[in-house]
């Protein structure tokens, strides 16, 4: 297999900023019809603007200071309060991101971003742990979803997290306040993943061969249902503690005893083993089963890893679920970190492609990156349901533009290597067809 490469810089030349502008509004105009206003338009081509301006704070009142007639209040309504639709301009979106990085083997990528807030005011913040401190912390928590080939990567989507606290009668006045829609219900992260995915998988304009996630959605054997019964391919990582059974068991129905309800959930038949441990599972495979693969070259070297892979059955609600890929990764130093990724992948799927998806995970927070250190992901200062999804929408757009701009010029810009296609394996292809 390939080697991976890292990721591409990030910056551009005197002569790409040169032609930025003229960019910027070609890119715009792939947009602005879809605004329900001209003024939203011209308001989202400034805001796009200010996001790409260096040295500069991305908060609406700010970028209005700093780009050509710019009404500070008429920038904040715009993000605040303004009735366009981001589903419109996301779904867009997609198409051009099938045009500019679309591919066959493509992967989404399903991970959580927080962004650290003071006070209680803004839409969805809470006591919560926070991947940006790395503890219990006061932040409002995203999920977003991202797509990378070997052609590049960005994000496509975003959903905010509201704990449950939020949907309960006695939050309501702050509710109102922060504008979150009457209809909205508390909806968990993996349940919130599975609608962005779902959403494209429905518009059915990029394609994508696999869904990669880490533990927080992995964990979650709803989430991996939805994706098996939709026949989309996950390789999802899961905590070393999560069981499976090496061999399927065997179920019945029991019989009916003379008196009560007769029974009608299957159930594991006396003597049928029980599952065992992952971790387990690895540290009983013999030395032949272990081989050392490349996954990517990395900013230090080339990332390698020892891998080993056996086929098992899922545990589901303690009964037999469907046959899976138990891939195990385990690192070369000392003491040795142990990774394990379970995956409905078919029993032919060649074993590399295995190990390719299993190194996919990090443009997700390379976008991340990308976003808050360049593009203000999380700079602004509105506190309503609304805004915070436009702020991410536009983010979403602007770090797209430079990916698009950096292909282009082809500043810096290494491919991401892929193996052979794996071209969906389960369902249609729309670049194929």
């Amino acid at each position: 297999m390939a080697p991976m490469t890292t990721a591409p810089p990030f910056d551009l030349s005197e002569q790409d900023v040169a032609s930025l502008s003229a960019e910027l509004v070609d890119y715009h105009a792939e947009f602005a019809g879809l605004f329900f206003r001209r003024e939203q338009g011209r308001w989202a081509s400034k805001y796009l603007a200010g996001l790409l301006l260096p040295g500069v704070r991305k908060s609406a009142e700010v970028i209005a200071l700093h780009v050509p007639d710019g009404i500070v209040r008429d920038m904040q309504r715009f993000i605040g309060d303004g009735a366009w639709d981001d589903d419109a301009i996301l779904q867009r979106h997609a198409q051009l991101v099938a045009r500019s990085v679309g591919s066959c083997s493509g992967v989404l990528i399903v991970d959580g971003s927080d962004f650290p807030k003071q006070g209680k005011h803004s839409v969805g913040v809470a006591r919560q742990y926070c991947g940006a401190s790395g503890k219990i912390d006061n932040c409002q928590a995203g999920v977003f979803l991202a797509y990378v080939s070997g052609k590049g990567y960005t994000l496509l989507d975003r959903r905010l997290y509201l704990p449950q606290e939020w949907l309960s009668k006695a939050w309501q006045a702050r509710r109102e306040k922060c504008g979150v829609p009457k209809a909205t219900e508390f909806k968990t992260k993996p349940q919130l993943a599975w609608e962005m995915i779902q959403k494209l998988q429905r518009q059915g304009h990029l394609c994508f061969a696999w869904v990669a996630c880490d533990e927080g959605f992995g964990n979650n054997p709803e989430f991996l249902e939805h994706l098996e019964s939709a026949q989309i391919s996950y390789l999802a990582e899961v905590p070393v503690a999560t069981q499976v059974w090496l061999e399927r068991p065997a179920t019945g129905v029991p019989p009916a005893l003379a008196t009560g309800r007769p029974p009608s959930r299957a159930r594991l038949l006396p003597g049928e083993a029980h599952p065992q441990r992952v971790d387990e599972i690895a540290a009983q495979l013999p030395a032949r089963a272990w081989r050392t693969r490349h996954i990517k070259d990395g900013e230090k070297g080339a990332m390698v890893a020892r891998f080993a892979f056996v086929r098992a059955v899922a545990v589901r609600d303690k009964l037999p679920g469907p046959d899976l890929w138990v891939v195990f990764r385990q690192s070369l130093s000392a003491p040795p970190e142990l990774k394990v990724f379970l995956s409905n992948a078919p029993a032919e799927m060649p074993q590399r492609e295995l190990v390719r998806v299993s190194g996919l995970r990090w443009p997700i927070e390379t976008c991340f990156r990308q976003a808050k250190g360049n593009l203000g992901m999380d700079q602004y200062q509105t506190r309503s349901w609304r805004g915070w999804h436009h702020h991410m929408t536009l983010v979403i757009l602007a770090h797209h533009f430079l990916v698009r701009l950096r292909l282009r010029h082809k500043k810096g810009h290494r491919r991401l290597p892929s193996s052979k296609p794996v071209c969906c394996w389960r369902r249609p292809c729309p670049i194929r067809a």
